[in-house]
């Protein structure tokens, strides 16, 4: 997003008019180089990023606002999910065209969750593309040394929890299909919210740092996720499908016959935190939660592998599911 060695062009005036306001941070340079600095004291620097794609992980109707918000969220919730702190991030946006009336509220919502995030934009690069709009973020996280929360640490006896509510982000996207998931307008709303803004857990990344094994985000589907976790750990998990929790209006929603549990399980966009935790420290990583304004449950727990996790229903029963997760391929 840096400014080429040439005179002004449409790119420079786009980076100049709606993203060198929001590169406050000392190291972004003001967008006038091609790089930037990133200090450290000490601490290691988690990496992650992730593309969005118009029609793919947003609709080409969405607000602009929730599309920058998304963009920048399902980053930082990975981050959440390593315990780190967010630290800044760089943006590549790949635009059909330049337009002003979806540009404006873009850079504005992306600027406000940079400010409540604490996570500065630092640079990166905008270009014209033929189609579909692209964004993609690069989002860098601090941790003290040799404390980021893998996904390949969890032990057989280890509890396994989720954050927040699982599956309203798969049934808000149903919404905006024009399914038949719902008579109330209320629930369609509230549901649509999850699926355009998620709401990743930094709060909680202090407790997850001090008190979890293993962790990753569910971004994909809680049960393809954990079927991810547990293959890196060589583990294995039973789950109890009742513990899961769902919204008020999810259970409404599977009240009516509308959807069905394993259609929130493995939806995706939930972009909640799954981790594993020894059972002596839950009671500690509750109260920390609950200091956060964060909701923690157990859903199940880790067993002896290999194998995929098991589903269990109210009786004890197996459920097969017919998929686990989203799959872009």
């Amino acid at each position: 997003m840096g400014a080429r060695d040439k005179p002004s062009s449409g790119e420079d005036d786009l980076i100049a008019r709606y993203f060198r306001p929001l590169a406050t941070h000392e190291g972004a340079l003001g967008l006038i180089d091609d790089a930037a600095i990133l200090k450290s004291s000490g601490e290691d620097i988690v990496v992650t990023t992730d593309a969005i794609v118009e029609n793919v992980h947003f609709l080409a109707a969405d607000p602009p606002d929730t599309v920058a918000r998304k963009a920048l969220r399902v980053n930082l919730s990975d981050l959440a999910a390593k315990g780190a702190a967010p630290a800044g991030f760089v943006l590549t946006l790949a635009i059909p065209r330049f337009d002003e009336a979806w540009l404006e509220p873009f850079a504005r919502a992306l600027g406000e969750d940079a400010v409540t995030f604490d996570c500065p934009l630092l640079g990166g690069d905008t270009v014209s593309t033929p189609g579909p709009l692209t964004l993609s973020i690069t989002a860098f996280g601090r941790v003290p040394a040799g404390t980021m929360v893998r996904r390949d640490r969890a032990r057989a006896g280890d509890l396994i929890a989720v954050t927040g509510t699982i599956g309203d982000a798969a049934l808000g996207l149903k919404c905006l299909r024009g399914e038949r998931v719902t008579e109330e307008p209320h629930l369609c709303e509230e549901l649509i919210g999850r699926y355009r803004i998620p709401q990743p857990r930094n709060a909680l990344a202090p407790a997850i740092r001090k008190y979890t094994r293993a962790a990753m985000d569910v971004s994909d589907g809680l049960a393809g996720d954990l079927a991810k976790l547990c293959a890196a750990s060589r583990v294995s998990a039973t789950v109890h499908v009742s513990k899961i929790p769902f919204s008020d209006a999810a259970h409404t929603i599977m009240s009516l016959g509308a959807a069905d549990p394993e259609t929130l399980i493995a939806g995706g966009d939930d972009y909640e935190v799954l981790c594993t935790l020894p059972e002596s420290r839950w009671n500690d990583f509750e109260a920390m939660a609950q200091s956060a304004g964060v909701d923690v449950t157990v859903i199940g727990r880790i067993t002896d592998g290999p194998g995929p996790p098991s589903f269990l229903d109210a009786s004890g029963a197996p459920i097969v599911l017919k998929r686990m997760s989203y799959s872009h391929f």
